[in-house]
């Protein structure tokens, strides 16, 4: 009732002040695309007649610096087709030839670059879309868009498939096109529309673009604003879709702390993925004996908390569909957390190791307009080392559309341990997870939300084995408004989820509103306040706190604001209450009776700044210094990073962070440090160099990550992969831990 009172006040506030509010909705023309007969060639030079047979996108909106004009650049997009595939020619104007192309690596990033996106929701359902891109030098990326892409986390990078694109640049223009084959995408037999956007970042002027125009309070890439595109006439069934990618590898690996291993032992392995097309709408990925050893590391990061932080997936066989098992819960309880699946974590090195998968099979997609499936079907090795069986992972998910963009949801997780009867490690036979989700969003994204009930079972006997959460948002042009519930009971051990914290029950209002000056210098800034409380729910045993009693509480208050020139910034102030209900070392370094006990019972305060400055330029930089109380002392800390682009050839670039922790007596004042420098070279636009260097002092450990990728055919790569880690405590007897060097080839296959 507060929310809704809060609401209807800050609805009439902005009807009363903010009039022009309803000048953002866009009127489109439809797009129309012909079928031609004449042969396309992709050049980069829009010369065919049948470019200009249909209705191109045309009047592109600025949705930056302004969301209510038209854009300066303007850009056209042309369509034509033919019985094989899309085809798709942007001209993109411009002052000169001069652009930011700061790599010509593949699936370069939105921000900091001249490039153009075109969106397709082939199912038109306002949900998930596939996204094509390209720069001035004719660098693609391709991309897969879910949960109507509402946040950052709904666009999968990784996705990966075949199709061809070149681009040329003119005088005062450049051209790019696209050929896109109708079987790497998902649609309907008998399709009369689609519907369809794009995007542009244009630095000359500092413009981000739009066809369909798009507020600025939201994501460019939401898929709740975008227009039609209409056939000329019902589109057949997209050919036969069956791929294989085998792969063959061979390597070395050592590990210096096993005394047992005097020498590097060699190995070899294959294995093949397969793509199948079961329907247009639906896919059947397989794979035996998977490898991953050419996945890019993970950038580490500095845990001062109590709990485990979430690293994304980068593994391609997980991300097509990965809406589908990854979306369900909140960033705080997670059923299904796909890197559970063959990834350990070496708690000496805190780096991820491989835990092997035999095979594994995965349905995914469409049945009908509404309705989309997800199965998921993998088999670990047993682990011998550590007495564990193997493990059977099934996952399977339904997930129906109601109203427009809304949808409910459906989840079964299953972990079933194999021929057990021999193993003698700690673990449970079995452990199953049912939930149900209905997730909320109206067309013009005025109300989101979810809500969610999961139940767990397995064989121990523990309360409350279930979590529940309640979220809805309200946002308009000037203001948004959350309200969050959840509540995740100390039996819900979700072990192929991500569940970092139990046992609580937490409620989280918010408040955040949005201004757009009239000057030249500062575009727009928000206040955001977001006020957590979480309880301990008292079914875990500990006597520290009454059933319900306030474990944590914070008050986040926060300005940010962003430039004319791209660049941003922000203030953030935190008043923090914690009960710790374990002993806690925030330092991680202290000798192990030294710690903050439990029952203890600390109130701080801290402010932290950030900026980021404008990434047009060659040498740009992030900052973000963090000063205040910290637990009964202080913490001084500074993150960042610093990055010089090389034009076109690639960047050099340093992550860093530390902390100066000090807390009351006995604690000794401890330095935590991160620092990564990377080296990212682009010799082309099919041979690439990356090395990445990281330290972490939370792990007295010291990476070293060299990858070499050669894409001789299109999406047919040769790696070459060397890791090594260093222990770094004490420097003085600074050794190697283990080191690896794999060669990896891999070969697509269209059968």
């Amino acid at each position: 009732m507060i929310v809704l009172f809060i609401g209807c006040l800050f609805n009439a506030f902005g009807q009363t002040s903010f009039s022009n509010e309803g000048q953002l909705m866009d009127e489109k023309s439809d797009i129309r695309i012909m079928r031609t007969k004449d042969k396309i060639t992709i050049d980069g030079a829009l010369t065919e007649a049948a470019w200009y047979t249909g209705v191109p996108a045309i009047n592109f909106w600025q949705n930056f610096p302004s969301d209510s004009v038209l854009a300066e650049h303007q850009t056209e997009i042309y369509f034509t087709y033919d019985d094989q595939q899309l085809y798709v020619g942007v001209k993109c104007y411009s002052n000169d030839r001069g652009f930011v192309i700061p790599s010509l690596r593949r699936d370069y990033l939105f921000s900091g670059n001249d490039n153009i996106s075109i969106l397709f929701d082939t199912y038109n359902d306002e949900t998930n879309a596939f996204l094509f891109g390209m720069n001035p030098y004719g660098v693609r990326r391709e991309a897969l868009i879910a949960n109507g892409g509402r946040m950052r986390q709904d666009f999968a990078e990784s996705w990966d498939n075949k199709w061809s694109g070149q681009a040329k640049i003119y005088k005062d223009h450049w051209i790019a096109e696209f050929a896109i084959p109708f079987k790497t995408l998902r649609f309907q037999k008998g399709d009369i529309q689609w519907r369809f956007n794009s995007y542009r970042y244009d630095t000359q002027v500092n413009e981000i673009s739009s066809w369909y125009r798009i507020p600025q309070n939201q994501i460019i890439m939401d898929l709740g604003h975008m227009g039609n595109m209409i056939w000329d006439e019902p589109l057949g069934k997209p050919g036969s879709n069956f791929s294989v990618i085998p792969y063959a590898t061979a390597g070395s690996f050592r590990d210096f702390e096993n005394p047992l291993q005097a020498n590097a032992q060699w190995n070899t392995g294959i294995g093949a993925d397969a793509k199948i097309g079961v329907t247009s709408g639906l896919n059947l990925d397989l794979t035996i004996n998977p490898d991953f050893s050419q996945v890019e590391v993970d950038d580490q990061v500095i845990n001062l908390d109590r709990f485990e932080i979430r690293l994304p997936e980068k593994r391609q066989f997980f991300l097509e569909n990965a809406d589908l098992f990854s979306s369900f819960g909140n960033r705080r309880v997670n059923p299904f957390f796909s890197r559970r699946i063959g990834v350990s974590i070496d708690s000496m090195t805190g780096q991820n190791v491989q835990n092997k998968i035999l095979y594994g099979a995965r349905l995914s997609g469409k049945l009908n307009d509404n309705l989309r499936i997800g199965f998921l079907n993998m088999q670990a090795e047993k682990q011998s080392q550590s007495g564990l069986p193997g493990f059977n992972y099934t996952v399977t998910t339904l997930q129906q559309q109601v109203f427009s963009r809304s949808n409910l949801a459906f989840m079964f997780v299953n972990k079933q341990a194999t021929r057990a009867e021999s193993s003698s490690g700690d673990f449970h036979s079995f452990n199953r997870m049912l939930g149900f989700e209905y997730r909320l969003a109206t067309p013009d994204n005025k109300w989101t939300g979810k809500l969610f009930y999961h139940q767990l079972f397995s064989p121990v006997e523990v309360e409350d084995k279930y979590t529940y959460s309640f979220q809805v948002q309200y946002l308009k042009y000037r203001y948004r408004l959350e309200l969050a519930q959840l509540f995740i009971g100390e039996g819900f051990d979700a072990e192929l989820g991500f569940v970092p914290r139990r046992d609580i029950m937490s409620i989280s209002p918010e408040v955040q509103l949005f201004f757009y000056p009239k000057n030249h210098w500062l575009n727009n800034h928000d206040i955001a306040l977001d006020y957590r409380h979480i309880y301990k729910a008292g079914a875990d045993g500990n006597t520290l706190l009454p059933k319900y009693g306030l474990s944590d509480r914070e008050l986040e208050a926060e300005w940010s604001f962003e430039f004319a020139d791209n660049s941003r910034g922000s203030a953030e102030f935190n008043h923090t209450y914690v009960f710790l209900l374990n002993d806690f070392d925030p330092t991680r370094s202290q000798e192990e009776v030294i710690y903050l006990p439990a029952g203890s019972a600390y109130t701080y305060n801290s402010l932290s700044l950030s900026y980021r400055s404008d990434r047009r330029k060659k040498m740009s930089f992030e900052v973000t210094p963090t000063f205040g109380q910290f637990f009964n002392g202080s913490r001084l800390g500074l993150e960042g990073s610093l990055t010089y682009r090389y034009q076109p050839l690639g960047f050099v670039s340093i992550d860093y962070g530390i902390n100066h922790l000090k807390l009351a007596a006995p604690f000794r004042p401890a330095n935590v440090w991160l620092v990564g420098p990377r080296v990212d070279l682009t010799f082309t636009k099919s041979i690439f160099l990356t090395t990445f260097v990281q330290y972490n002092s939370q792990f007295d450990n010291l990476n070293i990550n060299t990858r070499f990728q050669w894409r001789f055919q299109p999406v047919s790569d040769f790696f070459l992969v060397y890791t090594d880690n260093y222990l770094t405590d004490p420097f003085s007897q600074f050794s190697s831990r283990n080191r690896s060097l794999v060669a990896k080839v891999t070969y697509w296959l269209n059968l």
